[in-house]
């Protein structure tokens, strides 16, 4: 899962689980006081994996790093940090919603006066955070498979804004069919973004190559830079090369 601790992926499994579970059960279940189990739990809850009420916590309902298979998460970790480096203090940019683009704004600390637009609720938390950005999110309807805002009024409100660089994700790459995902409105959301930015940023890593989706987001040529891990293919950086398009692979 991106971004937390073994216990507190633990402890989001058994909260999962249907089962009732107070701090003192969860302190016997993982062998820790319940002292600790109370900051895992406002760190979740900052995180938005968790919601807290009088006295009850419960897994939030559909959290996207719940949905994602965890074995990529130190790639993820590294592109988002080096697709962090390549923004400078003033930048005014846009991130789209998917779990590696999430953590971008993970690595923006330090930076002022960034303005971040998303579509993205997995971002927030970060946002929360970190108070030196200024995040819009733009409205639409809520897709929680995919932690997303997305849909006719996202678009309109996307189309509000120019910003120097967009960060997106991708569901599959391919040299013959570029880019695909999904989810139709998901794609509609990442043309309209790229096309408010002049300089477009794919984040992927490289389990994504081969990959087909459903819908087609728009062909490779298009991109001007991916941000990848040392797994993707040597062969196809010298082709997107050739294509112009710049390849940083994440150290």
């Amino acid at each position: 899962m991106v971004g937390i601790s073994s216990r507190e992926a633990k402890i989001l499994e058994l909260l999962r689980s249907g089962e009732e579970y107070p701090v003192t059960r969860l302190s016997e279940e993982l062998g820790v006081s319940a002292v600790t189990i109370r900051g895992d739990l406002r760190d979740l809850d900052s995180k938005g994996l968790v919601v807290r009420s009088h006295g009850r916590v419960m897994a939030a309902s559909s959290p996207q790093s719940s949905l994602r298979d965890p074995s990529n998460t130190p790639q993820k970790e590294l592109i988002a940090k080096a697709a962090a480096s390549l923004v400078n203090d003033g930048a005014f940019i846009m991130i789209s919603n998917g779990s590696t683009c999430s953590l971008i704004a993970r690595y923006l600390f330090g930076l002022k006066s960034i303005k971040v637009v998303t579509n993205s609720t997995l971002l927030l938390p970060y946002g929360r955070a970190n108070p030196l950005l200024d995040i819009t999110l733009v409205g639409g309807e809520y897709r929680p498979q995919a932690e997303a805002l997305v849909g006719p009024v996202a678009i309109s409100q996307i189309e509000n804004y120019h910003v120097s660089t967009a960060f997106f994700g991708t569901d599959g790459i391919t040299l013959e069919h570029g880019l695909t995902t999904s989810l139709i409105e998901n794609a509609q959301v990442l043309q309209r973004m790229c096309a408010q930015a002049t300089r477009r940023v794919l984040c992927v890593d490289s389990s994504k190559v081969g990959n087909r989706g459903f819908v087609r987001i728009m062909p490779v040529t298009e991109i001007d830079t991916i941000v990848t891990d040392s797994g993707f293919p040597q062969d196809l950086i010298t082709q997107l090369e050739e294509l112009g398009v710049e390849v940083i692979i994440a150290q």
